[in-house]
């Protein structure tokens, strides 16, 4: 008599527990394909993105930047007030003194520089610079007719962006547009639906922040 195995014995002895085991792992198949199929099936999959602050990164509050204008009056000498659009070099051209870099300082410590600047030359060196336009820099890319840099010099929206960009492309879908805003060396992105807007009912207006980037996606493809 051959002796019994006890390997055999033993699988031989618990059935229901091969039974179990085969059900469970089926059970985890079923769970990583159902899984799969959330993550590659675009009808499935939620966009919601985050709130994005109000100020871009590099871009803080009454800080000048290139493409901004401001003012600067003489108290003394009216007859060389004048109005400079700061260049894409951070500098502005001012009478007598000649190119002074303004780009990363606040309207208050450009008045004070250019003050000590024109004691040389004025009696009363008192000067006041004061801002008259704010240069708003973004990038639209994507689905867009014309994808590249646009320039504000007033607040704009998201749907102003896009439409300065040439508007959508045949392919450029409303419902995910993603909104890209660093702040503070961390970048940010918010999903924007502007369909029902464009389909003439109301919706959330959101304004665009220097240093943007607007991304609109083709249709049918997932982030």
């Amino acid at each position: 008599m051959w002796p019994k195995c006890a390997s055999n014995s033993l699988a031989a002895s618990n059935p229901q527990r091969e039974k179990k085991e085969s059900n469970k792992s089926w059970l985890r198949v079923g769970i990583s394909l159902a899984t799969l199929s959330l993550l590659f099936l675009p009808g499935c999959q939620t966009y919601t993105g985050e709130t994005l602050p109000e100020s871009a990164t590099g871009q803080h509050p009454g800080v000048l930047t290139a493409g901004d204008t401001i003012r600067v009056s003489f108290t003394t000498a009216p007859e060389l007030n004048q109005s400079e659009k700061i260049e894409s070099d951070g500098r502005v051209s001012l009478p007598l003194i000649g190119q002074v870099y303004a780009t990363g300082k606040t309207t208050a410590q450009l008045q004070e520089e250019l003050t000590n600047l024109y004691k040389s030359q004025l009696q009363n060196s008192e000067v006041i610079v004061t801002l008259e336009n704010v240069a708003i820099p973004i990038v639209v890319s994507g689905e867009v007719q014309k994808p590249g840099k646009v320039v504000f010099e007033r607040p704009a929206t998201v749907l102003e962006a896009i439409m300065e960009a040439g508007g959508f492309t045949a392919y450029g879908d409303p419902k995910k547009i993603a909104v890209i805003r660093q702040v503070d060396g961390v970048q940010h992105t918010q999903i924007v639906d502007l369909s029902e807007v464009l389909h003439g009912r109301p919706g959330r207006v959101m304004y665009v922040s220097a240093g943007d980037v607007i991304y609109v996606r083709p249709r049918f493809v997932s982030f």
